[in-house]
């Protein structure tokens, strides 16, 4: 069975106790990494400028940054197990990250946590009408 390595826990432990849950279930089913929880502002805004993300980190905050009294970040960045398969890296393997974003909602249906996957932003499970996708990404609806 797979289980987290020590960057993935301690990844995993700037996040909420939702993403928590689904995660710790997910790793008992599909291996995977835990790539990032909580960002501060400098990274949110590098990523913005490099066009990894729509938000600046100053108008509109990403989940995975603290507002004020939240201590844990309310998204989650995961990789899907192993980084390269048949010569193919997973960072470019659209399919893969498709069918573990299957696996991680269907884990937080299970336990009863809405999730919202950056590859499918408006859960209408087409891909084709997001004009931007973040594959690794998952958020806690609330």
């Amino acid at each position: 069975m797979p289980s987290f390595g020590p960057q993935s826990k301690s990844v995993l432990d700037t996040c909420c106790r939702d993403l928590n849950v689904v995660c710790n279930r997910a790793i008992q089913r599909v291996d995977f990494s835990v790539i990032e929880g909580v960002r501060d502002t400098a990274t949110q805004q590098r990523y913005f400028r490099e066009n990894k993300t729509t938000l600046d980190g100053v108008t509109q905050l990403s989940k995975h940054q603290l507002k004020p009294g939240q201590t844990h970040s309310h998204a989650v960045d995961l990789l899907p197990y192993p980084g390269v398969l048949n010569g193919v890296n997973v960072w470019a393997d659209d399919f893969r990250f498709t069918l573990f974003a299957g696996e991680m909602l269907a884990t937080g249906w299970e336990v009863g946590v809405e999730l919202r996957w950056g590859g499918d932003w408006n859960g209408d499970g087409s891909r084709a009408d997001q004009t931007f996708h973040d594959l690794p990404h998952f958020e806690v609806v609330y």
